[in-house]
């Protein structure tokens, strides 16, 4: 039985995020887990509780696109590492909404680097399936996503801007997703000349989060220019889930700047590290951070801190927090997502409620 004025909600994933979120959908005020989505046939036909390592909830996780629609659920959202942009199209044209954090915010870099197999573009794809079952599909997370929200509303009490630079500084080694980190090339030499292009290739998502802070500063790019800085470990380092040789990458700090007449307006860094053993490391502050130049300027630090109480001496709680303000601003935008109209959306589409959390009563 549903519960009257929640949303239904169908998940995509039991990775590290969907792991965390199952629980949290599970508290949530606003919603009502409905389906669980595997692609790992071990998990079809299990709990979705116990997957995840709680109690039962009574969620049997299926594994095809058809149970998802059969399920009528109002949205879903898809954590995934990687998108699943078949079972976009297959689900948007079937009337549900889908709330994603995997790899999307504007459409700019899927479009670019990820061409899709009909020859067409990725967002044309989608938003045709949007048209055809009077859906809406939005992207978003904590970086890219949310951090850069807060990066432009830093900038309310500003009269002239040079410049927004929002940056991530954040240890990564909680973040145990092997995929993600041999992707973009960590444990590689750092003269490995292939590292470049992965870094590139596996945050150009990022250079969506540029061109979504112009948008709001109505501001027009010429180009989205991408650098980077590499950090080679100084020593063997064995994370226990992951290890990098002396030599390999440790380290990075990423810049997608957008520019104007050649002048950077508006920028998205990556500062990470695996291990503080890198040659050149950087002083990891362990926050997002939005630099506002101006008239007057800004400095804020956005730092995030456990519920009182909170086990840190597990990894995987310290992990989790990770996955919470990652996920998150999708559970709490989809109420919102729910209420638009249909089509491609971004955060500059969404009302101030968007982003708020929900209190505790």
């Amino acid at each position: 039985m549903s519960t009257p004025g929640r949303v239904r909600v169908f998940q995509v994933a039991t990775g590290n995020l969907g792991t965390e979120m199952i629980g949290r959908i599970q508290r949530h005020p606003d919603l009502e887990l409905v389906g669980l989505h595997c692609y790992s046939p071990d998990k079809i036909g299990r709990d979705a509780g116990e997957i995840v390592g709680i109690d039962p909830i009574g969620v049997t996780a299926t594994g095809s696109v058809e149970q998802i629609i059969a399920a009528r659920p109002d949205v879903l959202t898809f954590h995934g590492v990687f998108p699943d942009e078949d079972l976009y199209e297959k689900v948007l044209e079937a009337g549900i909404d889908v709330v994603t954090t995997a790899d999307w915010i504007t459409g700019f870099h899927r479009d670019t680097n990820h061409p899709h197999p009909s020859g067409r573009k990725v967002s044309e794809v989608i938003a045709a399936a949007c048209e055809r079952g009077n859906s809406t599909f939005y992207g978003t997370g904590m970086n890219p996503g949310l951090s850069q929200i807060l990066g432009i509303v830093h900038t309310a009490d500003v009269a002239e801007i040079e410049n927004i630079t929002v940056t991530e500084s954040v240890d990564v080694s909680c973040h145990h997703s092997v995929d993600t980190w041999q992707a973009v090339g960590y444990g590689r030499p750092v003269d490995d000349p292939t590292i470049g292009e992965s870094l590139h290739k596996y945050t150009a998502v990022f250079a969506d989060a540029v061109y979504l802070m112009a948008d709001a500063f109505g501001l027009e790019l010429d180009e989205v220019k991408f650098g980077y800085e590499l950090g080679a470990c100084t020593e063997d380092v064995d994370l226990g889930w992951y290890f990098l040789p002396k030599g390999s990458l440790g380290a990075n700090y990423i810049k997608y700047q957008g520019m104007v007449d050649g002048v950077a307006r508006v920028e998205s860094h990556l500062e990470w590290q695996m291990t503080p053993h890198t040659d050149p490391a950087w002083k990891i502050k362990g926050c997002y951070i939005t630099q506002v130049t101006g008239d007057p300027s800004i400095y804020s630090k956005h730092m995030i801190f456990p519920r009182a109480g909170f086990d840190l001496s597990d990894p995987r709680n310290f992990a989790s927090i990770g996955m919470t303000v990652t996920g998150l601003p999708a559970l709490n935008a989809i109420t919102s997502v729910v209420a638009a109209p249909a089509g491609i959306i971004t955060s500059a589409d969404l009302p101030l409620r968007a982003f708020a959390g929900r209190f505790k009563i």
